[in-house]
């Protein structure tokens, strides 16, 4: 049995950055899909925490929360950075990413003209400050921080891939965010998983065909 188990609904949603580090890292996990009927019924819902998923396994540790779940695989596959500093840029990075993802995720469940245009307006200012980042580090040729992969790393991944479906052409004006993309998803491991059926076919997020 795969010491990982990811209990959350059929989307890529809040589980696809830590599907593509751990699979990465060459990893396997078990995955408990949870539908709407069911989680509507109740009794997993009491049962969760924070009343969320996902939820996730590791062995007897149980974990609620996407952003504690991946600092945790960060720690357990030296995904933290080199040292405190670095460690305490990628929380940074992390934290910015979910502000983004937040507003990615308020757009989505709100589906208004209105909102998506002005969301798309103003999607420039949220990815300068990665593209920033990345002109700080090693002139844009490496990592979001440092000279190794991060937890951070898989995180901006997925939420650039979703906007590339979001909103085509949003890449276009940030060079080193779109080589960043491609080198990434080169990665062997990598990208074996976004060639995969059950990447390819898992919706961004959930009823929505995207």
């Amino acid at each position: 049995m795969p010491p990982y188990t990811i209990v959350y609904f059929p989307t890529r949603g809040r589980c696809e950055a830590l599907r593509m580090l751990l699979a990465d890292q060459g990893q396997s996990w078990k995955e408990e899909v949870v539908t709407k009927e069911s989680w509507l019924q109740g009794p997993l819902k009491a049962s969760c925490l924070y009343g969320q998923l996902p939820k996730f396994q590791d062995g007897d540790l149980t974990l609620y929360q996407s952003n504690a779940i991946l600092r945790h695989l960060g720690r357990t596959f030296g995904l933290y950075g080199a040292d405190e500093r670095e460690a305490a840029l990628v929380d940074m990075v992390n934290d910015g990413l979910e502000d983004l993802r937040r507003c990615c995720g308020h757009l989505i469940h709100h589906k208004r003209e209105a909102d998506k245009a002005r969301y798309v307006q103003e999607l420039p200012a949220h990815l300068k400050p990665f593209e920033t980042l990345l002109s700080q580090n090693q002139g844009g040729q490496a990592f979001i921080v440092g000279d190794q992969i991060s937890f951070a790393d898989y995180n901006l991944l997925d939420l650039l891939l979703n906007h590339q479906v979001l909103v085509p052409g949003c890449l276009d004006p940030f060079p080193l965010l779109s080589a960043y993309v491609a080198r990434l998803s080169a990665r062997p491991k990598l990208k074996a998983f976004l060639a995969s059926p059950e990447h390819v076919n898992r919706p961004i997020f959930g009823s929505r065909k995207i």
